[in-house]
């Protein structure tokens, strides 16, 4: 006989689950809610079961009948736990103290302007880790669901000003020393707070969105003419570091990444190539020169040049190249010189030594110069008087032995290489600096010192003690940096290496609590939060490869179309899940390509904005912006930030130091024949039109 309590039983607990599956997953406040199913209840009695049927008598549930049977000693039983569900937290209403907030800090004590650095770690504080911003108040930090950041190049304080002209506004030229577009002086760190009386009449929108306008400095260096790329700025977090790596003095050695994945290169892809010699200062090789150029090439008074015909002579055949191995079947040999000066700022060869791949010393000479030296500059250079007293060898011999040495197959490594090429007065078209494959954390014209490199890379000291350099030593540490670098691949040593991308950052150490996270979440627990980067082009191309939804766009209106996609999610989930991602990173170009700030060096050509005016293109960003506004979420943190300040006169300058650095290293050209000349007049300028490009705006909300 079938035992009735067990079907009982059954059909309880297959009821319970379908009730559970056909309730609504999500409560009407949206909050997720965790379901369970209910387990049966087994009578606590000892009543004594006097039936016969032994299939009834061994069953775990000692009864003669269903429960919804008549029977005195049995009673149905609720078997749905008395206990409730935990729910998640609600939404705060706008106006509860519950809700999240970022407020100026009137108690901060502002010693300069805030930066593109602290934003990004504004971000970082509220979404991962990090310590908190002492310049703004954020409360109920937990609370945050989203934040949206957007990049505004081309937007500038003056442009807030109430009695603002846009019909007039690009016509007056740029002044250096009136700054006209700068409201704040260089001393006004603090926000303005924003009145929409005070606004021109198609940016009052801004007043509703955001409290203040921020002065928001980007990271550049005045003293070399240069600014850092603000995109890169926002979307590269500095590595973390462990407590024993704080406490830790002097350079602290190279570490990989997390996550990082060594990338075998070939040496040849390290070549500084022909278009980059003048601009790093090398002399151009005749293999560089345009083919039409070529026959009336002449090298430089005293200088030659290797047997090399093209620049393509350089390429072995792939069937000749050993399968894995990293130097593309060329021979690859370490250079580096050593000078004495023989004049005021002319410096001559020494000492010259050579390192074949394997660390053998191929060549090591001492040289005697033609003219007198002045001074031997030992602490440096490690060369002495009586060191070079016997010596015969000419700058000459050294020459002719080069060029037997030196093949179209050879690639020469060196630090700074071009310093050593000038000493030896010779042009080779196959070099690998180390100097360039291992940039300068703050960019160009910056170069980091080879001690530096093998402290950080290789673990090593090198050129320590009075004695002066060595040669050889110098040569081998080149080498193994660059063999370091084909191992682990492009990205190992550059400023990517040097932090982390803000996607990744948040994948790997995104926060979520228990107003967002569900009640697993009590205390904060790591979880993955995604990202979209929404941008002009490619975004795979960037650092955008690393969010969860890179989205290329065409115009602005695409932009604001995708922002608007990764906050709500695809309408079937076909790609971003309903409810969109937790970081947007967006980019608006149009007004940054009418007021002529477009990288000229960009892949992607600009827009055509004939017949829009300065007023039409910023209404149409600030409808755009107050769009984006409309539609976030409640807790949505907001931010909205130019980037940089006028680039223009910053750029034209670089252009003219840039020529004129490439004439002046141009050996036996005459001052006088310079078509550009850069005196301190020109430096000084250059000076200040990198301070005016410093000077950025944002503006941070929560909406």
């Amino acid at each position: 006989m079938d035992n009735p309590v067990a079907q009982s039983q059954e059909g309880l607990l297959t009821e319970s689950l379908e009730a559970s599956i056909q309730e609504p997953l999500m409560a009407a406040d949206h909050s997720t809610v965790n379901f369970q199913a209910p387990q049966p209840q087994i009578p606590n009695d000892n009543t004594e079961d006097n039936s016969t049927d032994t299939t009834a008598s061994e069953a775990s549930l000692k009864r003669s009948q269903p429960h919804d049977g008549p029977s005195e000693s049995w009673q149905a039983v609720d078997n749905r736990s008395s206990k409730k569900a935990k729910k998640e937290k609600k939404i705060p209403a706008p106006t509860s103290t519950n809700y999240p907030s970022i407020n100026f800090n009137h108690n901060a004590k502002l010693q300069s302007k805030i930066t593109l650095d602290s934003l990004r770690s504004l971000i970082l504080y509220i979404f991962a880790e990090g310590v908190a911003p002492q310049w703004v108040a954020i409360s109920q930090r937990p609370q945050f669901r989203k934040i949206v950041a957007i990049m505004v190049p081309g937007l500038e304080e003056a442009m807030f000003k109430q009695d603002v002209d846009f019909a007039t506004y690009n016509d007056t030229p740029l002044d250096l020393e009136q700054r006209p577009r700068v409201l704040t002086s260089p001393d006004d760190y603090y926000p303005r707070l924003l009145k929409k009386d005070e606004l021109p009449q198609i940016l009052k929108g801004f007043a509703d969105m955001f409290p203040h306008l921020w002065p928001v400095k980007t990271p550049g260096n005045e003293k070399y003419g240069t600014i850092r790329s603000p995109l890169y700025t926002m979307l590269t977090a500095p590595g973390e570091k462990t407590k024993e790596e704080k406490s830790q003095k002097g350079i602290q050695p190279a570490k990989e990444p997390k996550g990082w994945k060594d990338v075998r290169t070939r040496i040849t892809e390290f070549l500084i190539m022909p278009e980059d010699f003048e601009s790093n200062g090398y002399v151009l090789h005749p293999a560089c020169v345009p083919a039409e150029r070529r026959k009336t090439f002449q090298d430089p008074e005293g200088w030659i040049h290797t047997n090399v015909e093209n620049f393509d002579d350089g390429d072995v055949p792939e069937e000749e190249i050993q399968q894995g191995s990293v130097t593309a079947g060329r021979e690859v040999l370490a250079l580096d010189c050593e000078m004495c000066m023989t004049g005021p700022e002319e410096f001559s060869l020494t000492r010259i030594s050579l390192v074949t791949w394997d660390g053998t010393v191929t060549l090591d000479e001492l040289v005697k110069p033609d003219k007198p030296i002045i001074d031997y500059v030992t602490r440096f250079s490690g060369i002495t008087e009586q060191m070079l007293a016997p010596v015969t060898t000419t700058l000459r011999d050294i020459q002719a032995k080069l060029l037997e040495i030196l093949q179209p197959h050879t690639i020469l490594i060196g630090h700074s290489l071009d310093a050593d090429l000038k000493a030896l007065r010779l042009t080779h078209p196959f070099i690998v600096d180390t100097a360039i494959v291992y940039p300068h954390h703050r960019g160009a014209p910056l170069k980091n010192s080879l001690k530096f490199l093998t402290q950080r890379f290789l673990k090593r000291e090198i050129q320590k003690g009075v004695g002066g350099h060595d040669s050889i030593e110098d040569a081998k540490a080149c080498l193994d940096l660059v063999k370091q670098k084909c191992e682990k691949g492009k990205l190992w040593g550059n400023h990517e290496a040097q932090g982390e991308n803000i996607f990744r950052r948040l994948t790997r150490t995104g926060k979520a609590y228990r107003a967002n996270g569900g009640v697993e979440a009590k205390g904060g627990v790591h979880v993955g939060k995604t990202s979209a980067m929404i941008d002009w082009g490619d975004p795979m191309r960037g650092a955008g490869a690393a969010s969860t939804f890179p989205i290329g766009c065409k115009s602005d209106e695409e932009v604001t179309e995708g922002v608007l996609r990764a906050l709500k999610g695809d309408p079937v989930a076909e790609e971003i899940p309903f409810g969109g991602v937790d970081f947007i990173f967006a980019r608006f170009r149009e007004l940054e390509a009418f007021q002529g700030w477009w990288n000229q060096h960009s892949d992607l050509p600009p827009p055509d904005l004939t017949g829009m005016s300065l007023e039409g293109c910023v209404h149409n960003l600030a409808q755009r912006i107050q769009r984006i506004h409309d539609s976030l979420p409640p807790c949505t943190g907001f931010i909205v930030f130019s980037g940089s300040g006028d680039p223009r006169e910053m750029a034209r300058l670089q252009a003219m130091q840039a020529q004129f650095k490439k004439e002046y290293n141009v050996p036996g050209n005459n001052w006088d024949d310079l078509s550009v000349k850069w005196t301190d007049r020109e430096d000084q300028a250059l000076r200040k039109a990198v301070g005016i490009a410093r000077n950025g705006i944002g503006f941070i909300g929560v909406k």
